[in-house]
């Protein structure tokens, strides 16, 4: 079985971020987001993977490398224009062969891993198993509209939703998704869509099983699905300090410090995460806060945000909160007294607060 990992969006949603930087390498809890795919394929014994990549290939190529880090094998297949999901399978067929396989969106964080998923479709071999999970805005995700258990429609994001069963970023088929990608139309949006290919199948009799996700899935296509992705993975970490703490800063809960990270008269609450190189000093860190290598964190206070590599931000007299930072960025204090700033900041960007 092969995987398929699609990393070739745009990321429109967040932008200015990601004029700059791919989106599925925007980092939760200080690792990108498509490297939690690439571990959940692996994890599960798929060790062949097939990257879709587009405008940000040399990015993604340089954060993957050939895949031995992870002990795969990673194959890039190039995708010239964002087509829809059914397009990228068939970019993909001559990598697939007729090999089942998992198709994987790049920029999606499943909790529970795909082990057991894998090991049900090998099991059950079905043409098509498909990830469900009970959502409160359907009509922004593909939906499935079951009956006694059996999927019977399937409709890219719909103005009136026949249920709240939305489809996760994670599908698995085999080779007769080829057929059904050749046989439907563009979409309203000019998109092969995954849900119209699905469909086909269901209607010409093969076999669709759904699986309703236990534990969260995250799409991290917007700033508050990321920081709640960040948050959620934090909450699991365990301590770890490798850094140096001054004896005039105190650390609460669970905190990962990594290798030359200094602290300095500051307060850490966790969970959070430090980055190797940067520096805390007269500072607080509030809990679910991811701050990446590099960095400089100067009085000031921070919370439930991330911080990409290389940022300094001093002497900001209210907290940030719920903020995504890129890298390189530079936020400064000037001369009035704001309560609270909110961002969602470029790399190499430069702001003066007043």
């Amino acid at each position: 079985m092969k995987g398929l990992i699609l990393s070739g969006g745009k990321g429109t949603r967040l932008r200015p971020l990601t004029f700059t930087q791919a989106k599925q390498l925007v980092p939760v809890a200080n690792k990108p987001v498509l490297f939690y795919g690439i571990e959940a394929l692996a994890d599960a014994g798929i060790k062949d993977i097939g990257i879709i990549v587009g405008d940000t290939k040399a990015e993604i190529k340089e954060a993957c490398g050939d895949g031995r880090r992870w002990g795969i094998k990673i194959t890039y297949i190039e995708q010239d224009e964002p087509l829809g999901l059914a397009h990228a399978v068939l970019v993909s067929e001559g990598f697939l062969g007729r090999d089942s396989f998992v198709m994987y969106l790049g920029d999606n964080i499943l909790k529970s891993g795909i082990k057991s998923l894998v090991a049900e479709f090998k099991q059950k071999k079905p043409n098509s198993l498909i990830l469900l999970t009970e959502v409160p805005n359907p009509q922004m995700f593909g939906v499935a509209e079951l009956r006694k258990g059996k999927v019977v429609k399937l409709v890219e994001k719909p103005k009136s939703p026949k249920s709240n069963l939305a489809l996760v970023g994670v599908y698995m088929f085999d080779f007769h998704i080829f057929e059904a990608a050749r046989a439907i139309k563009p979409s309203g949006r000019k998109e092969l869509e995954i849900t119209d290919a699905i469909q086909y199948l269901v209607d010409q009799g093969y076999r669709v099983i759904p699986h309703l996700v236990s534990g969260w899935w995250k799409d991290t296509g917007k700033i508050e699905d990321i920081l709640e992705a960040n948050r959620l993975i934090l909450e699991n970490i365990a301590t770890r300090i490798e850094g140096s703490v001054d004896s005039a800063s105190k650390i609460n809960g669970n905190v990962i410090i990594e290798k030359d990270v200094l602290v300095r008269n500051s307060t850490i609450r966790g969970p959070a995460i430090i980055g190797e190189k940067t520096e805390i000093v007269d500072s607080y860190i509030g809990p679910f806060t991811s701050i990446q290598r590099g960095c400089k964190i100067i009085q000031t206070e921070v919370e439930h945000s991330i911080i990409l590599e290389g940022s300094e931000i001093r002497d900001v007299g209210s907290r940030i909160d719920e903020s995504l930072i890129g890298r390189g960025v530079k936020i400064f204090k000037g001369s009035a007294k704001p309560s609270v700033y909110r961002f969602m900041v470029g790399d190499k960007s430069e702001i003066g607060i007043k």
